[in-house]
């Protein structure tokens, strides 16, 4: 019998970037995971399109070096553990905090970790403004459809080392959205650095992963308490 398409896909995401066995059978684990856990938070379970929506859409963020080489990097909003923990099975040498604020989700997470055998992963269960032990720490801040850039920007700033990146997964872009998201890291410390233009599977339209990079000190006063980064967001 033939191989499904996840497991060939799969197969070509490890080569493409160099992804050890042991993450591919983490990788495989994942998928298989998201379809059998009724509780998995989200909505697409099949591994044929998660292979692509969940792993290829995680992981080509390994084409930016700040992500190959990162020691700890934070997963923000992690939900379903997309894309931290793809990025952990690929990356054992790095530490990755999975950060979500939501107790069933974290749950799940933690689960997975297991399942994986993710020795380099972790939950933590609070709000990206709350997570003191983060602070001044991460290379890399990650987030996926979490929220609008400025708003991203005040939750990531606080958490990473100078010179330290936010990579932010978004679709078609929007002239308010970086317009407003450059004000904001303009008054964090922080400048854009690359809006870079992804393709990680076929069918994909209007990705893009947008860097950020710390530059100088978060200024006082920030973070400010938790959902007031939403609630009056810089612009």
């Amino acid at each position: 019998m033939a191989d499904a398409f996840h497991v060939k896909r799969l197969g070509e995401l490890v080569e493409t970037y160099g992804i050890a066995p042991r993450g591919r059978h983490a990788l495989a684990t994942l998928l298989d995971l998201l379809a059998a856990d009724p509780n998995a938070p989200t909505t697409v379970v099949d591994p044929d399109r998660g292979v692509d929506l969940h792993l290829a859409d995680s992981l080509v963020a390994l084409e930016l070096d700040a992500v190959r080489q990162a020691t700890l990097l934070a997963d923000l909003g992690a939900g379903a553990g997309i894309p931290g923990l793809p990025l952990a099975a690929a990356l054992p040498d790095a530490r990755v905090v999975l950060v979500e604020s939501v107790g069933r989700k974290g749950a799940f997470m933690e689960r997975c970790i297991a399942a994986m055998g993710l020795a380099n992963a972790e939950v933590v269960t609070v709000r990206a403004e709350e997570w003191r032990d983060g602070v001044g720490a991460c290379d890399v801040v990650t987030a996926r459809a979490l929220a609008p850039l400025n708003v991203l920007l005040e939750y990531a700033a606080p958490l990473l080392r100078e010179g330290g990146v936010l990579v932010a997964w978004k679709g078609h872009r929007d002239a308010d959205e970086e317009r407003d998201g450059g004000a904001a890291a303009a008054l964090l410390g922080m400048e854009v650095a690359e809006v870079r233009e992804v393709a990680p599977f076929p069918e994909a339209q209007a990705r893009h992963l947008v860097v950020a990079r710390k530059i100088a000190p978060t200024p006082a006063g920030f973070p400010r308490r938790a959902g007031m980064a939403r609630k009056r967001p810089l612009h």
